[in-house]
């Protein structure tokens, strides 16, 4: 399996390069119309879609492609790539450069692989968890190629936890760090795979939010709690366009009865 995942790998850099260059073009110069969920879409959007889409169909013909811009009914394939081509279209749009590209891998509809490209920071993270899935992958989470781990480190006021739009409910005088709010649920969840947050709530995030992100946490050692239905297995013939997985990620089990009692006004 070392030479196909190796392939998985170089696919996922390659494609993302390309298509982050293009999007780098783009960045800050277009203008987003709402979708009926009322989350913001452009062209850029929609050509990163596509492209990924083809670069997938061409490398890797048999296997499903569920994506946020297009095909949202997972297909039941033993293998399915779930895209997220631009994920913080309103930072996107608005010349913040805190925006990303994200490419799961699902094995029998759960994640085994994750790749999330930020063009604007040339910062890329991957990983690979094997899981329950017997594929003998090796398990591991990267930032640029060097390993990452979630942190050890007790909350305080000189730590952060990151918020997304929906989810200020959760801010209260006694919150134990200090918050941020990054527009991005991938980027959300991955810093605190990198050890700099020690916590993220994300209230309405769908599965090609989630797919890749979900890989490099888990590999990271980070815990990953659904505060309403498991985001994974899919399921073959289900649409994932309406279903939100409303999600805390802290950096140790010890922390989910830090955070979670926070959490009971969120709307989910």
């Amino acid at each position: 399996m070392t030479e196909f995942w190796t392939t998985v790998l170089e696919f996922a850099q390659i494609t993302t390069a390309r298509v982050g260059k293009q999007l780098m073009d783009d960045f800050g110069q277009v203008q987003a119309s709402h979708k009926a969920d009322g989350s913001l879409v452009t062209r850029a959007d929609k050509w990163a879609d596509q492209e990924l889409r083809n670069a997938i169909a061409s490398t890797f013909p048999d296997y499903g492609i569920l994506t946020e811009e297009g095909d949202k009914v997972f297909p039941g394939t033993e293998w399915c790539w779930v895209v997220d081509p631009l994920d913080g279209t309103t930072n996107f749009t608005r010349g913040i450069p805190i925006w990303s590209i994200s490419l799961g891998l699902l094995y029998k509809g759960t994640p085994v692989f994750g790749y999330v490209y930020v063009p604007p920071l040339k910062e890329s993270f991957h990983g690979f968890w094997e899981g329950s899935s017997g594929l003998g992958a090796s398990t591991g989470a990267f930032r640029n190629y060097h390993p990452i781990h979630t942190s050890e480190e007790e909350p305080s006021q000189h730590h952060f936890f990151n918020l997304c739009s929906r989810s200020t409910s959760v801010i209260k005088q006694d919150f134990p760090c200090k918050i941020r709010m990054l527009g991005v649920a991938s980027y959300n969840f991955l810093t605190v795979a990198t050890g700099a947050v020690l916590g993220g709530v994300e209230a309405t995030p769908k599965v090609w939010d989630l797919a890749a992100a979900w890989v490099i946490v888990k590999a990271a050692g980070g815990s990953w709690i659904s505060l309403n239905s498991e985001p994974f297995p899919l399921y073959a013939g289900v649409d994932y366009s309406d279903r939100s997985f409303p999600t805390l990620v802290v950096s140790r089990p010890e922390l989910v009865s830090t955070f979670k009692p926070y959490l009971e006004n969120l709307k989910i």
